[in-house]
């Protein structure tokens, strides 16, 4: 009765990198030769393995040694016309480490959320929407300050507000009126710092203790800018940061796709195509 003989070449590839995950892969592979019709082939003798001939012919198989059927059976996988190791497996796709630091350049947790490192990203996308409220909420509370001295400016000073700028408003919080602001100028030999009283630039207090509080709402509303471009540094700090943050998300995405791929992983193809079967192939793969 005949038996049917599997033949198991086992090659250990060490030290050979994949072309794009650089790592080491140890292949063991089941090969069984097919006969003329496709079937498994099998001997009368039970003298050893069988190998049909890769060019289709109608030879009868012939019995080889386990060494040499070994020969034989590699190099029908080295064979150039066979199909690659892992044609029928999808790789893992990987995470760009560029895009994911441009995505939280524009947009702090982006970058992660692609990396699928949100568990990080969130803190960054919620101190982006934090700071910006912040510095909504700083710039008009400033405005306000801002606007309410200028107006008081107007009620206890009778200062024109038309086309003055920031600097005569701290001028007026420093002098009583602008006759001693004019005064001082010419003192200092500084003629070119003059206000004409006929271009609308005129001011008297109605008291000094006026003059302080205006003084005063002006100084705050001064400070609540300088807050708002403490606020906008933040925000530019966050986009960095987060950034930085998204492309080692990407890596360490990248990395831990490395190590999943160390599990065994089971392949199987038809050895010479379907047009010109001459054996099957089962590879069990593991990286490391």
């Amino acid at each position: 009765m005949s038996r049917l003989w599997w033949v198991c070449a086992i090659v250990l590839c060490i030290s050979t990198p994949l072309v794009a995950q650089h790592s080491n892969v140890f292949n063991l592979q089941l090969i069984s030769p097919l006969s003329q019709d496709g079937a498994i082939a099998h001997s009368n003798h039970g003298a050893g393995p069988l190998i049909r001939q890769e060019n289709g012919s109608n030879q009868e198989p012939a019995s080889f040694t386990r060494y040499e059927a070994g020969l034989d059976l590699i190099a029908a996988v080295q064979s150039p016309v066979d199909a690659p190791m892992f044609a029928d497996e999808t790789p893992p796709a990987r995470k760009s480490v560029g895009l994911a630091a441009l995505y939280s350049l524009l947009l702090p947790g982006m970058g992660e959320l692609y990396a699928e490192g949100f568990s990080t990203g969130k803190y960054f996308l919620i101190a982006e929407g934090a700071l910006w409220l912040g510095y909504a909420a700083v710039e008009i509370h400033g405005n306000d300050l801002r606007d309410g001295a200028r107006t008081f400016a107007a009620a206890h000073a009778g200062v024109d507000a038309t086309g003055k700028d920031d600097d005569f408003y701290a001028n007026i919080g420093n002098f009583m009126s602008l006759d001693e602001y004019n005064d001082k100028k010419l003192r200092d030999r500084e003629p070119d710092k003059l206000y004409d009283p006929l271009a609308g630039y005129n001011w008297l207090w109605d008291s000094d203790a006026s003059r302080l509080t205006f003084r005063d709402q002006r100084i705050s509303s001064e400070n609540m800018y300088n807050t708002q471009k403490f606020i906008g540094a933040a925000i530019i700090v966050n986009h960095i940061i987060s950034a930085i943050n998204a492309a080692r998300s990407a890596i360490a995405y990248n990395n831990a796709q490395d190590d999943a791929l160390g599990a065994l992983r089971l392949s199987s193809r038809v050895l010479g195509g379907a047009r010109q079967p001459h054996g099957v192939m089962v590879t069990i793969a593991r990286r490391f």
